[in-house]
């Protein structure tokens, strides 16, 4: 399974900007990589480790903005069509190998 992460954080401030920035760190931490700007993608070899996920983004989450969390199958990733200019580019597949916590 893949868990999105979907997110729009106020930068007004310095301190927002700050929240922001460590956000975003976090996520890549936890092995979150970026797919755009404010959408973060994580592959997960089960619905448990897509949890314990859900948990660890739920927990550094700041105090302001939206973020949504979604999950999708790997048969619905990849269906996901993706263009960069006019020429598709094929998305990665799953992991090699299962990670172990």
């Amino acid at each position: 399974m893949w868990l999105l992460v979907f997110f729009d954080l106020p930068t007004e401030s310095q301190a927002e900007r700050k929240a922001h920035t460590k956000f975003r760190t976090d996520l890549i931490k936890d092995g979150f990589s970026m797919m755009q700007y404010s959408v973060y993608i994580r592959h997960c070899a089960s619905s448990e480790s897509g949890d314990v996920h859900v948990k660890r983004v739920d927990k550094v989450m700041p105090q302001k903005g939206h973020i949504s969390l979604l999950r999708i199958t790997d048969k619905q990733y990849g269906d996901i069509i993706n263009y960069w200019g006019k020429k598709t580019t094929p998305l990665p597949g799953p992991p090699a190998q299962l990670e172990i916590f």
